[in-house]
């Protein structure tokens, strides 16, 4: 990533959760994982009580704005210091989530001013959060909302050295997954898709395969009509455009080594079809990235994981592969 861009905005999450372990853990972890210049929206108090759980002796320094972070990354964890809270690891509290809101919604005004150069977002507990008066189905919808996006253009991307997904529907019941689906939403979603593949990754030409939502991808119609009358007419447009995808395929058949050497995106038409491969292919590199927003979006791909808080068990995998990707996608935009 140039030097010249400003540095990357990454929120604290739930302060109870293993976010702010895993932000000072990824700060020791800058120069062998090559990350990018970062700064931490949230609290001194919280991440140096982290540092210490963990047996760190982190430097940290609060900065007043995130120009200052770049001049200091290299020897101390700049941080943005917007609440003195204590740090209580596994214990989420009303204090916790408004301090994890009021991250989110500094660090998303941030980027899209321009002041930092990509977001990427620590995870939260979404019923915390609603309980503190987050009205939003998760962080996704929220920065969509920021930036002027609808969230049905936000897509998530579930991105690892193995593979990528999308999943057409996301947090859906299984059994509403057929009535959701339409021909207009799978070409949009995936349209939206392979756009940000050129833009973001540098993919000049995205290969895209389609997966079915039926076994065997509905075999002719004998085990559902969702291929023949929904995914095989949104494919049959996204060709149109010239897009290169393929499908419907049977699912089953998609995720092994010689398939995915065929193509550069999975889109699958539920949530378990993509994030099951994904998981157990990339489970500990994960990256979950908004695509179809003005500003670049990363997150890892995990919980708060209250259970282990603060017990020196979270890995620190995902986080740095959400920062490394932030940074990646960020340049990439700049040069274009």
């Amino acid at each position: 990533m140039p030097t010249t861009l400003p540095p990357l905005a990454l929120t604290l999450g739930d302060p109870a959760g293993i976010g702010p372990e895993l932000a000072c853990a990824a700060w020791l972890e800058r120069g062998a994982a090559q990350l990018a210049p970062f700064f931490v929206v949230g609290s001194i108090s919280v991440l140096a009580g982290a540092a210490r759980t963990r047996g760190w002796d982190l430097p940290l320094l609060a900065i007043g704005e995130p120009a200052d972070a770049a001049g200091c990354f290299g020897d101390v964890l700049p941080v943005l210091d917007i609440a003195g809270l204590d740090y209580a690891p596994g214990a989420p509290s009303k204090a916790g989530a408004e301090l994890a809101f009021q991250s989110l919604e500094i660090a998303a005004g941030l980027v899209r001013g321009g002041a930092a150069s990509a977001l990427v977002t620590a995870p939260v507990a979404k019923s915390e959060l609603a309980a503190v008066g987050f009205s939003h189905p998760g962080q996704t919808e929220y920065v969509a909302e920021r930036c002027g996006i609808a969230a049905h253009n936000a897509v998530m991307m579930l991105a690892g050295p193995s593979l990528r997904v999308v999943p057409i529907t996301v947090h859906a019941a299984l059994a509403e997954v057929p009535r959701l689906l339409t021909a207009e939403l799978i070409r949009a979603r995936t349209a939206i898709a392979a756009a940000a593949l050129v833009r973001d990754f540098g993919i000049e030409r995205p290969r895209i395969a389609v997966a079915g939502l039926n076994p065997h991808a509905g075999e002719n119609g004998r085990f559902g009509r969702e291929e023949i009358d929904t995914i095989a007419p949104a494919v049959a447009q996204l060709r149109a455009e010239g897009i290169d995808a393929s499908g419907p395929l049977a699912a089953d058949g998609m995720f092994h080594a010689e398939a995915r050497a065929h193509y550069d995106l999975a889109v699958c038409m539920y949530h378990d079809q993509a994030l099951i491969p994904l998981k157990a292919l990339d489970f500990d590199h994960g990256v979950n990235v908004t695509l179809g927003l003005p500003i670049v979006r990363t997150s890892p791909d995990h919980g708060t994981a209250f259970a282990i808080a603060g017990t020196g068990r979270a890995r620190v995998g995902p986080t740095l592969a959400a920062i490394r990707m932030a940074g990646d996608c960020a340049a990439r935009r700049a040069a274009a």
